[in-house]
């Protein structure tokens, strides 16, 4: 048997990076996978791909409230219940002091990092309350560590990330509902691109060497390598495993 079979899994943030190949990773380990982003047309072609037995996909914004009632009400009408929820969409702001921080920005990043997080658990859990499941919300290792400048509402939303998944845990035990947090150091995406590029606009290049240079490893971890963590959870190899947070950040929580 693969790790994941029979179970239904929604996950957020799937259009791209550790969505889309967890949404590959856990159809492979046997779920039915229930998608969300912004992208409608990526979606579709993730759907196509996965084929529509396994896969279903809606478009829309996790920091509204009825996206997140639309989510999990469509995803019982189409699977019939709710086992592995992977709380995984993220922005990732500016790159400003907090002087300079644009204050729309910082609402952003709250409304997507805190507000999403917050709405998914709010709606997700009372459909797992009767046979239990697992939850993974992608912190980041900036829930742990303020590293470098010009990331507060970035940091600050994640450590407020670690903050909802230790509630949710202790708040969800006796349903027999794990929460944890999968929290990757830097990683081969689209949105560490994007953080390389607002750290040093036309020299990213530049500012990936200075990051490197933090991390133990000596690289950047890969999507797969975060999803590796987050199917373990999801899986029943983790029953004992809730309140916690997994670091894939090759070694930079050892500093």
């Amino acid at each position: 048997m693969s790790r994941l079979d029979n179970k239904v899994a929604l996950i957020t943030g799937a259009s791209n990076g550790i969505g889309a190949v967890a949404a590959r990773r856990f159809v492979e380990e046997g779920a039915k996978v229930f998608l969300v982003g912004r992208s409608e047309k990526v979606l579709r072609n993730l759907r196509d791909e996965l084929t529509h037995e396994k896969c279903d996909v809606m478009a829309g914004d996790i920091a509204l409230e009825k996206t997140n009632q639309e989510m999990i009400e469509a995803c019982q009408h189409r699977f019939g219940g709710l086992d592995i929820s992977l709380i995984n969409a993220g922005i990732e702001g500016a790159a400003a002091l907090i002087p300079d921080y644009p204050t729309e920005v910082f609402d952003d990043v709250v409304a997507i990092n805190i507000r999403g997080v917050f709405l998914s658990l709010k709606y997700s859990l009372p459909l797992m309350s009767k046979n239990g499941g697992s939850v993974i919300i992608t912190s980041s290792i900036a829930g742990l560590k303020a590293r470098g400048l010009g990331n507060s509402a970035y940091v600050a939303s994640k450590h407020a990330e670690i903050g909802l998944m230790r509630t949710a845990a202790i708040e969800n035990a006796s349903n027999n509902i794990r929460v944890n947090c999968v929290s990757p150091g830097p990683t081969e995406t689209r949105m560490m691109r994007s953080i390389e590029e607002n750290r040093s606009p036309g020299a990213a290049e530049s500012a990936k060497k200075e990051v490197l240079k933090g991390i133990p490893l000596g690289r950047y971890g890969t999507p797969e390598e975060v999803v590796n963590m987050i199917t373990f959870l999801a899986s029943d190899e983790a029953g004992a495993c809730t309140g916690g947070v997994y670091t894939v950040d090759g070694g930079i929580s050892a500093y």
